[in-house]
């Protein structure tokens, strides 16, 4: 392995495998992470000369990595890249300051980020000398050519107790059963966008971590990290066990001590009590499960891995997150929308809602100062009539407000982006389609979702433009697609507003034709709260959209309170069960009663079933037995770019070829 890619270090709280892409295209062997817990130790192990440390929206957290590897690097002759947002340019003396040798601002270019690459390793080539530069004390990796043949490390041989060369599948049985499917579907993602990472255990050695890098000529490379005994997996600590009051304070005062101001927000549910007694311990049990993941979820979808999420007290939690007031208000916003929907409960479906209070830490706060402004805020919710959300944040626009005055420009400036996350048949195991989700590359607050996107086109009346622009931009995407995708079939979102609309069906016609896709691979998904608002007229633009050679899909079953007689009575095609539901299959026999339920209904009105949100075998394994048709979900593939979309598909072809 001695004509190995030179390894590149790289910490980014927020879009880590973007940049790991890019810097992999350029030729560097990737060591990516999201967190900065034990990163001195994960860099020396890399033996990575260039380190970078991506602070855009994260200055303090990405301040304080730099002053943990900073003394690393200049000992050892490295050099240290700092990505910092347009905003904080004004930082850039703390960047230096910390210890950082090099700085690149947003908005900067692919190629502008690749060069600025070259330019701090040359440096660190320069400065390194005669020095002794990085390396690990052990090096652990692989290499598997296109003769299907694997190379060792010796050291990872080593601890492997295998020989220096075998064949790849003699390396892939040394995996721990349970985790190969996890191994297996790394190497999808990495055939796809050039990288990825798993962890995985090896039965006799311990657990591993392996980032993984395509070769120009189709093998494949990797570097191992070795975890230590006890440590958790990179992305999966909170889920080792549930986090406390305790753990939250602790948390609070780790990051007030490197100067990092924080933003709480306290979230008691009510009703709850109501639930919990109609339905049993068990039930309510699961529920606060199913609470807490969807308060993580907006978390990690707003401030990544930063977001820390506590149980404090019955059926009160916690979400501490970095103190950025639009950021904040927005969490605060979706928390109270999602806990608003309802949650599946023993066959039926519960609702619930919550009060919120929220604070930011001042000047010589302390953990218990923070949570007690954040506990008076919540008592200020639980007391009003009206109000559900009390926040105590610094002065500033209302953060919808704010986004409802970019996104007059945001369309005009090309800053709305489309994705695509596939679709698998499940007997099959093909991909055979893919849901197309819009995406908002803020200028400022970086990549928002499609919820907060139409969220902030209400507020300004940009709805049906919003909608009638990523239209087109996934029409003409799709029109463009290489032979290799002209299989794949399309799913594209219509909203509430556009069923309402006077003539859309023909509106909506005329556009799939002037783009050149053919109708007969377009699947129009509509939500079950969209077609709620008027049956009548949905029934009536599906009954048309249908006739002229679309199919048509029902989103999110399961978040809404639909009828059987409700499902009858519209023209469909599919049934997406919601992913809350999906992923609940894994829980408890009444979890997969309900989910069963939803199939079987489906199936009896002659529709095929997709479910979204699948991320693990265990919750395929148990999808399937049950009948469901198809699925989606990062067990196949994050959402993808169209080159990442053709490669995924090629591979995967000729994988099962």
């Amino acid at each position: 392995m001695s004509d190995a890619a030179a390894p590149l270090f790289l910490l980014s709280f927020r879009q880590r495998d973007e940049l790991a892409q890019l810097a992999s295209g350029a030729g560097w062997h990737v060591v990516a992470a999201r967190r900065a817990d034990g990163i001195a130790r994960r860099l020396l192990a890399s033996g990575a000369r260039v380190a970078v440390v991506d602070a855009r929206g994260a200055l303090d957290e990405g301040l304080a990595a730099i002053v943990a590897i900073s003394g690393i690097v200049a000992a050892n002759g490295g050099a240290l890249l700092a990505l910092v947002s347009r905003g904080d340019v004004g930082a850039i003396g703390r960047v230096y300051d910390a210890g950082a040798t090099h700085f690149l601002a947003s908005p900067a270019g692919e190629g502008e980020f690749v060069q600025t690459l070259r330019f701090a390793a040359r440096h660190a080539e320069r400065v390194a000398g005669d020095w002794n530069v990085m390396r690990p004390a052990t090096t652990l990796g692989w290499r598997i050519g296109r003769d299907a043949g694997a190379v060792l490390t010796d050291d990872l041989a080593s601890a492997l107790d295998l020989p220096e060369r075998l064949g790849a599948r003699a390396l892939f049985r040394r995996v721990a059963i349970a985790d190969r499917p996890a191994v297996v579907a790394a190497i999808r993602r990495m055939r796809a966008t050039g990288t990825s990472a798993v962890a995985h255990g090896v039965p006799g050695a311990g657990r591993f971590v392996e980032h993984l890098r395509q070769l120009a000529d189709g093998g494949i490379e990797a570097l191992v990290e070795r975890l230590p005994s006890g440590e958790a997996e990179p992305e999966r600590e909170w889920r080792t066990r549930e986090r406390d009051a305790g753990d939250a304070r602790r948390w609070i005062t780790g990051r007030l001590a490197t100067g990092r101001p924080l933003a709480a927000m306290q979230i008691a549910l009510t009703r709850f009590d109501l639930v919990n007694a109609a339905h049993g311990r068990a039930a309510g049990d699961l529920l606060l499960r199913a609470v807490a993941r969807r308060i993580r979820d907006v978390g990690t979808g707003l401030f990544g891995q930063a977001a820390f999420v506590a149980r404090v007290a019955g059926s009160e939690f916690l979400l501490i997150v970095d103190a950025d007031s639009e950021r904040t208000a927005l969490a605060a916003g979706q928390l109270e929308e999602t806990l608003a929907q309802p949650f599946p409960v023993d066959g039926a479906l519960a609702a619930l809602g919550s009060r919120i209070g929220v604070a930011e830490t001042r000047p010589g706060d302390d953990a218990a100062a923070l949570l007690r402004r954040t506990s008076q805020a919540l008592a200020s919710a639980k007391a009003s009539d009206g109000a559900t959300l009390r926040m105590t944040l610094r002065s500033g626009p209302a953060p919808i407000d704010a986004l409802a005055v970019d996104l007059h420009h945001a369309m005009d400036r090309d800053e709305i982006d489309i994705v695509f996350q596939p679709q698998v048949e499940i007997a099959s195991n093909r991909i055979t389609g893919v849901e197309a989700l819009a995406r908002w590359d803020h200028a400022r607050l970086g990549h928002l979702g499609a919820d907060t996107l139409f969220a902030a086109a209400e507020r300004a009346d940009l709805g049906v433009a919003l909608s009638d622009h990523i239209q087109g931009l996934v029409l003409a995407r799709a029109a463009a697609w290489p032979a290799s995708l002209a299989h794949i079939r399309l799913s594209l979102n219509v909203t509430a507003a556009d069923v309402a609309r006077a003539g859309f069906a023909s509106m909506f016609l005329a556009r799939v034709d002037a783009s050149g896709f053919p109708r007969e691979r377009l699947t129009i998904e509509i939500t079950e709260s969209g077609l709620i608002a008027d049956l009548d007229a949905a029934a009536s633009l599906l009954g048309k959209l249908r006739a002229a050679g679309c199919r048509i899909a029902i989103d999110d079953f399961g978040t809404g309170y639909s009828s059987l007689a409700y499902l009858k009575a519209l023209p469909l095609d599919y049934l997406k069960i919601d992913k809350a539901l999906a992923q609940d299959i894994t829980g408890s026999a009444r979890d997969r009663v309900v989910v069963r339920g939803v199939i079987d209904m489906a199936r009896s009105l002659g529709l095929a079933v997709i479910a979204e949100g699948v991320e693990t075998q265990a919750q395929l394994g148990l999808l399937s037995a049950q009948g469901c048709d198809f699925y989606q979900g990062y067990l196949c593939a994050e959402p993808l770019g169209d080159a990442a979309l053709a490669r995924l598909v090629e591979d995967k072809e000729r994988c099962d070829a």
